[in-house]
């Protein structure tokens, strides 16, 4: 894809995303807006089931290009990305179920709180570590992360490991009665959070996430300073990350220290990686990928001569086999790859002087 032809290929996949409710109520026969019961609507049918499947794509895709941002764009490698996640819904959560606020009141300000909260967490995080390098960084995020899950998990105000559930959102809000509404309010923040990290990392700000990334040494010689920059990304990619948060709980209506577990490090980690660490669509595809492949296999049973396996009791070793598989056959993701033989075929193909460089697709 050049450069120009990317605006009309995501245009297609977003009128597409819109659509999808209708296209699969009409080959379904099932309607968009579930099963009307009364005055209330029952989230029952083929389009609401997949809806909330593509809603947690889009959240997951979201919480993975946060991470990319840190990790892909600006070489920072973090093992805490679950604490902005988790305090997120956290937030939002304590907002609505521990406060005399309205419910519109709660979630305004649990909104904007669990964004604040999650950049001053960057902020103090990266302004205590960022002098680390490498894995010591990592495992003091991993530390940090794990500190909160904990004091979480023993939380009695919280139901400790328990966790409490959402019993108040407004009926527009509420996936369980208004599941088509929430999905366009997923759907446009996730299209809002690819378009500001694509235009953040294209700015001259991206440049120097780059720069640092590829020689940090360098971009330090040459006058820029890599903490501040760090401290930006991090400070970015964790409210992202808490907007993910906020959103999950929204969805499920449950918070619980699950939500800070290293799962929520692990996965978005995994999507980058698979997808092509340092890439716009990649978090975003294997995101989708994995998250579909869970959704297609996850409740499959197979069946070898007298042994029957249920695959959802060995998802994590079929998880770690898909992993290998992909980064033996793209060991720079599906994009990473696909960009880099792109480059190499125009590069063959090109006449041996004069000719332009090869415009990075992905970018």
């Amino acid at each position: 894809m050049k450069e120009r032809a990317i605006p009309w290929v995501f245009l297609l996949i977003l009128v597409s995303l819109i659509a999808f409710p209708f296209i699969v109520a009409l080959l379904t026969g099932s309607s968009p807006l579930g099963v009307a019961r009364g005055d209330r609507m029952i989230m029952r049918g083929e389009s609401v089931r997949w809806q909330a499947v593509l809603i947690e794509i889009f959240l997951l895709g979201i919480l993975a290009m946060s991470y990319n941002l840190i990790f892909g764009f600006t070489g920072v490698i973090s093992f805490g990305h679950a604490l902005f996640f988790g305090m997120g819904g956290y937030t939002i959560g304590l907002l609505l179920e521990f406060t005399d606020l309205d419910t519109t009141s709660a979630l305004i300000f649990g909104l904007i709180g669990g964004l604040a909260l999650a950049a001053l967490l960057g902020l103090i995080i990266g302004l205590v570590s960022l002098r680390l390098q490498g894995v010591y960084f990592a495992i003091f995020t991993l530390a940090v992360a794990e500190m909160f899950f904990i004091f979480f998990g023993r939380l009695q105000l919280t139901r400790a490991e328990d966790g409490f559930a959402i019993t108040d959102l407004p009926v527009w809000l509420d996936p369980t009665q208004s599941r088509l509404t929430f999905y366009y309010i997923v759907l446009a923040v996730f299209v809002l959070t690819f378009v500001f990290i694509r235009r953040l990392v294209n700015s001259p700000t991206g440049a120097v996430f780059k720069a640092i990334r590829e020689n940090e040494d360098r971009a330090s010689a040459i006058g820029y300073n890599p903490l501040t920059y760090k401290l930006i990304a991090i400070t970015i990619g964790g409210v992202f990350a808490a907007l993910a948060g906020i959103l999950q709980v929204i969805l499920n209506k449950k918070v619980g220290p699950e939500l800070l577990s290293v799962t929520y490090t692990v996965d978005p980690l995994l999507m980058t990686i698979i997808g092509g660490i340092g890439t716009f669509t990649g978090p975003v595809i294997g995101a989708s990928g994995l998250h579909l492949l869970d959704t297609a296999l996850r409740e499959q049973i197979v069946t070898i001569g007298s042994t029957t396996i249920r695959v959802a009791d060995s998802w994590s070793l079929l998880l770690g086999l898909i992993f290998i598989a992909v980064v033996l056959i793209f060991p720079q993701g599906i994009v990473g790859t696909w960009m880099r033989w792109r480059a190499r075929r125009v590069r063959l193909s090109s006449p041996p002087k004069g000719a332009e460089n090869p415009v990075q697709a992905d970018h």
